[in-house]
């Protein structure tokens, strides 16, 4: 390595070097700012296509519902772009609160297909591959679209789950593209709220994710999804685009030109884990054992109430947070607040052995009518409701008889310590 004295004696060669870098590093900079120029002013070739790609869903969470990507192929000019609009950055500023709140954006993005194949076919998606069969004229204005969706100021939007995500913004860019001339209706073979749509999906592949998020979302939920917005899901846009048509000057062409499946997911092993509805339907009947136990034995101590009510007290502040402190749009109105109230924390810390507020047996009445209420309005959409509100049932009869007893002072009770 040339020491410090010999470099300082060569100026020139130094100078020399750095031009020869910064030369270099310009014209990288010019190769893809005219890269991109010509990305974005190119006139498609006829041997151009377009395809909706359709990936099945993965085992991570937020892969649970597979995705959705266009892609156009261009071999004349060896173009090969794959449109996503499901991107986003870990690197964003306060990215944990934005994307509890519903407010991280999310972005349009553009890769070659084949690396993000061969990561889907690890992961083990299914990935099929749909070409439409659009004109030349049609087939320019999508790529126009998509392009413009790319520049820098138009990129970003704000996600919608259910409303507005990287599905349903592909059946927007066709639409966009084809104008009257495409006959697109939606996915029009089922008929299914969002909370269906999502059980369907989830009950039986990650139940505790699907039950997590049955106590998340509210009443907008509920709603029986139209047939663009049943598109939400990528399956669904795969099956729309199926069905959908295009109207040529003497006659009706199917949309979908040809399918053909890239790769088809290994079946796996199906899920072993402890289910929500199993686990909490065994807990329900050692809360009912343990509670006929304690009034028959007349044991007296509220412990276990201490933790369920601060577990379902916390729950409920948790739907408060998701209802008025978040953006996702369908977070409002929640229901299971009706059980999971807020108001057991610091209610809880009035469970001891000593004398109670007289107005407290009154909010366990008031309570207990409200389970009574939550039963017939949530278990339309959530059984494994059903024996989380028997052993709350349970607990509030229980706390009711043991303080009536105590007030009484009918006798003298023993009690645990």
């Amino acid at each position: 390595m040339k020491s410090l004295s010999s470099w300082a004696a060569n100026p020139n060669k130094i100078v020399q070097i750095l031009t020869r870098k910064a030369t270099r590093l310009v014209a990288i900079g010019l190769l893809v700012f005219l890269w991109s120029s010509a990305s974005a002013q190119l006139t498609l070739s006829p041997q151009a296509k377009v395809s909706l790609i359709t990936v099945g869903p993965g085992q991570e969470l937020y892969s649970s519902f597979g995705h959705s990507a266009l892609w156009i192929y261009d071999p004349v000019y060896q173009l090969d772009r794959a449109y996503s609009y499901g991107t986003f950055s870990f690197e964003t500023g306060n990215f944990y609160v934005k994307f509890l709140r519903g407010t991280l954006p999310y972005t349009i993005s553009v890769n070659p297909l084949m690396p993000q194949f061969y990561y889907w076919q690890q992961e083990n998606r299914s990935v099929q591959e749909q070409e439409l069969n659009l004109s030349a004229a049609q087939k320019q204005s999508l790529y126009e679209y998509l392009e413009t969706n790319l520049l820098p100021q138009n990129r970003e939007y704000q996600y919608k789950f259910f409303y507005d995500n990287c599905s349903t913004r592909l059946g927007d860019a066709v639409q966009a593209a084809c104008g009257d001339s495409l006959l697109y209706p939606g996915y029009v073979r089922d008929t299914l709220s969002f909370r269906q749509w999502i059980d369907r999906y989830a009950h039986v592949q990650k139940p505790w994710a699907d039950f997590g998020m049955d106590l998340a979302i509210g009443a907008p939920s509920d709603d029986i999804a139209t047939p663009r917005q049943a598109t939400f899901l990528p399956d669904n846009l795969s099956i729309a685009f199926t069905d959908a048509r295009i109207i040529t000057s003497d006659t009706l062409l199917p949309l979908v030109l040809s399918t053909r499946d890239l790769y088809v997911a290994t079946p796996g092993v199906g899920a072993s884990e402890l289910t929500p509805t199993v686990f909490f339907w065994v807990l329900a009947a050692l809360v009912l054992l343990y509670t006929f136990w304690q009034m028959q034995k007349e044991r007296l101590s509220f412990t276990f109430d201490k933790i369920l009510f601060t577990i379902v007290g916390l729950t409920g502040w948790l739907i408060v947070l998701l209802w008025f402190g978040t953006n996702h749009g369908v977070t409002s109105w929640n229901y299971d607040i009706l059980w999971a109230m807020p108001l057991w924390v610091p209610l809880v810390f009035l469970f001891s052995r000593s004398h109670k507020p007289a107005w407290f047996q009154f909010f366990l009445l008031f309570y207990g009518l409200l389970l009574l209420f939550a039963t017939g309005n949530l278990l339309k959409h959530n059984y494994v409701l059903i024996p989380i509100l028997v052993i709350l049932i349970a607990r509030v009869y229980y706390i009711n008889n043991s303080l009536a007893s105590i007030k009484a002072n009918k006798k003298r009770i023993p009690h645990e310590s």
